[in-house]
């Protein structure tokens, strides 16, 4: 491991040599993932958490791709004949890829520009004499390069092309590009206007139909928003600066008389700014801010995807799941406790009449039939209705309907994975299905769902897709490994996501579970194909198995310890089977004595915390939404109206309730409590229960303005 790159990433990063130096090496030489160094190695780490950890690792890629990038440029200019010392010591002390750019700059093979005809016409040697500005008349300069052969008809031809080569070598030079890249950074405004002949179809762009704001301080939402409407060819948009006190800056370097020469210099200044370093520095600032704006909207969208699938599970109950619709009827399913599917039927309970009085006799029948405890009804298209409906035919109260987040049920029904999993089923049977396994368990269904799909972010198929990737497989492996998998049910995706596995041993341990039956220790995990020492080392601690040979199989604690828990049982005089659970005995119980060289207080701390409560479920318990009856469209709200919803989607801006009308009103940032709020999810969490006020109704364009602090 590069000692160098180490000590660069502790310093970025406010930590340690030696942490950073002992997360590379778990990761990179050990095969280590981040949830089981956070949760496994905290010693060596000094207790680093996920985030921690993987900040390490995204700076050491970004590290070694800059180092790479040094590499291959001097390389390039080497072989060149390019590379001067004082070049070379420029670029090798070079802190980041903007100054290592611009000093490559000047060197790079590059399209036919205006500097380029002008050399080959061969007044380069005139550019040359016209920027040492000597006292002597341009004009007269000039006449000496007239070249009818080589299209450089006169003297006034003659200056232009000079011109053009100095504007040129102004415009790639380090320091001046870094002039107009501050005054950029500081000043620089971003203005957005409509596309005149689309002015109706952009309506909902209305905000920014002649917008300006500082594009340092444009929140993130508002910045993809005007990009999104540039896109879509509805707003136009440009990034200026109002004054001219870099290209006087420049000046004062380059100029250094007032005669003829220095005149045509002062021209050629000019045009290198508003020609070529004000687009060029006006789009590499405004990459910049998408790229922060970007980072953002992965944030709020990871944030929003990680607390949906730690959503509370209502857990193993048997289920009467219903996907609702009014034309096509709604799909009905029967699930097992386990989410095995056992019955489906269709029914039309919103067409009267006869079709009502049969949907209701059904329900009943499979109520009884199926021994159901609970009903899912999705809560898109008619959900609202079907709720109603189940109410009105007065459903027993000790079965509750429970609404449920269908958003990427669709995409689940037509995958390949549903079809692999209900191959006889049409689509509307595999989206009933999810949606009761969904209330069952989120986690569990919600991974077999490109999380992109889920549809509880802010412009997140805007952003640079690669990004959002990586940080959604770290949101779903951390959420997989901090609620654990049972060894002896999980699907093939959930297995996928435990640290280690993956989807090919993930299959193999679903095979050899088909075939040889339930594990019934975590060690017989090492019978199965391919899975060796390392991925039984990463994996093993996530995963549990209920009612094994040994109780610790049951827990998180790491099958490395296990002799370790069978002397701290020793110690105390009972078994390892009695210290389990026994929190009296824990509670008293001194670790002091069982600390070694590879285990700490930290270890041994969770491991006590464990044994307390063994696989504990992280996510909080369950609760039910309950929305206002006879509101059930936008038509039934009226300004002023206080509501019961759930909370939808968390923004930059504010959050999204549902309060059950089928289009979800946004609570803004300025609206969620009695002081200043920064970051909505200081206020609230996803599916969150709360009460809110109707400000403003505008049926036109579907938009509700809701509050929570008025309420």
């Amino acid at each position: 491991m590069n000692s160098d790159t180490a000590a660069t990433i502790a310093s970025q990063l406010n930590i340690t040599y030696n942490q950073v130096n002992a997360v590379l090496q778990l990761l990179h030489e050990d095969g280590a993932t981040v949830p089981f160094i956070a949760r496994y190695r905290k010693e060596r780490t000094n207790g680093l958490d996920e985030v921690a950890i993987a900040h390490i690792r995204d700076a050491y890629q970004k590290e070694e791709a800059f180092q790479k990038r040094k590499t291959f440029i001097l390389g390039t200019l080497e072989e060149q004949g390019l590379l001067s010392e004082e070049l070379a010591s420029k670029i090798q002390t070079a802190t980041d890829s903007v100054v290592l750019e611009d000093l490559y700059l000047p060197f790079k093979s590059k399209k036919v520009t205006r500097a380029t005809k002008a050399k080959n016409k061969g007044l380069e040697p005139l550019a040359k004499i016209i920027m040492s500005q000597p006292a002597q008349d341009a004009e007269s300069l000039a006449e000496r390069y007239v070249n009818p052969g080589k299209e450089v008809k006169d003297p006034k031809e003659a200056l232009q092309g000079a011109r053009d080569i100095i504007a040129e070598w102004v415009s790639e030079h380090a320091n001046n590009r870094q002039i107009i890249r501050r005054q950029f950074q500081q000043q620089a405004q971003i203005e957005a206007k409509v596309v005149k002949a689309k002015k109706e179809e952009a309506d909902k762009y209305r905000d920014y139909f002649d917008w300006s704001e500082s594009l340092k301080r444009a929140p993130s939402h508002r910045l993809l928003a005007i990009l999104r409407g540039a896109d879509e060819g509805l707003l136009k948009f440009k990034v200026v600066v109002t004054d001219d006190s870099g290209v006087d800056k420049i000046k004062g370097f380059v100029l250094r008389g007032n005669n003829s020469c220095s005149e045509q210099v002062n021209l050629a200044i000019d045009d290198a700014c508003k020609r070529l370093i004000f687009p060029a520095i006006a789009n590499e600032v405004l990459q910049e801010a998408k790229a922060k704006a970007e980072e953002k909207a992965i944030e709020v969208f990871a944030g929003n995807v990680r607390q949906l699938m730690m959503e509370a599970p209502l857990g193993e109950k048997r289920l009467l799941a219903i996907d609702p619709g009014f034309r096509t009827g709604c799909k009905m399913v029967c699930l097992d406790a386990q989410g095995k599917l056992l019955n489906n039927e269709t029914i039309y309970p919103h067409t009267g009449g006869a079709k009502q009085k049969e949907a209701s006799k059904k329900v009943f029948n499979k109520i009884e039939s199926y021994k159901v405890e609970a009903i899912a009804v999705g809560n898109g298209t008619a959900g609202r209705e079907t709720e109603a409906f189940l109410k009105q035919i007065r459903v027993p109260k000790d079965i509750p309907v429970i609404s449920v987040n269908e958003s990427g049920a669709s995409v689940y029904s037509a995958s390949k994975l549903a079809r692999e999993e209900f191959p006889e089923y049409d689509v509307t049977v595999r989206g009933a299905v999810s949606i009761g396994r969904r209330l069952m368990d989120p986690l569990a269904e919600l991974v077999k769902i490109d999380p992109k799909a889920i549809g509880v972010g802010q412009y997140q198929h805007d952003v640079d897709q690669g990004k959002l990737k990586h940080k959604l497989d770290d949101v779903v492996l951390s959420c997989v490994n901090a609620v654990g998998v049972e060894l002896n049910t999980a699907s093939k995706e959930l297995l996928t996501h435990v640290s280690g596995l993956g989807p090919g041993l993930a299959q193999n341990i679903v095979t050899y579970r088909d075939e040889n039956g339930a594990f019934q220790q975590k060690s017989d995990l090492k019978k199965v194909p391919r899975l060796g020492n390392k991925a039984f080392e990463q994996a093993a601690g996530f995963l549990r198995i209920k009612n094994g040979k040994n109780p610790l199989d049951e827990s998180a604690v790491h099958p490395e310890n296990y002799d370790l828990v069978k002397k701290m049982a020793q110690s105390v005089g009972v078994s390892v089977k009695e210290l389990v659970g026994n929190k009296d005995v824990l509670s008293q119980m001194d670790v002091t004595p069982f600390v070694s060289g590879e285990v700490g207080e930290p270890t041994l701390k969770d491991i006590i915390k464990e044994l307390s409560k063994p696989g504990r479920d992280p996510r909080p318990p369950f609760k039910t939404t309950h929305f206002t009856e006879g509101v059930n469209s936008m038509d039934d709200l009226r300004e002023g109206m206080v509501l019961p919803g759930v909370v939808s989607n968390i923004t930059a801006f504010g959050c999204f309730v549902d309060i059950g009308v089928h289009q979800d009103g946004l609570v803004h940032v300025s609206e969620l409590a009695n002081q200043f709020v920064k970051d909505p999810n200081e206020i609230v969490t996803l599916r969150q229960n709360v009460t809110v006020k109707v400000l403003q109704i505008d049926k036109v364009r579907k938009r509700l303005a809701l509050s929570m602090k008025q309420v």
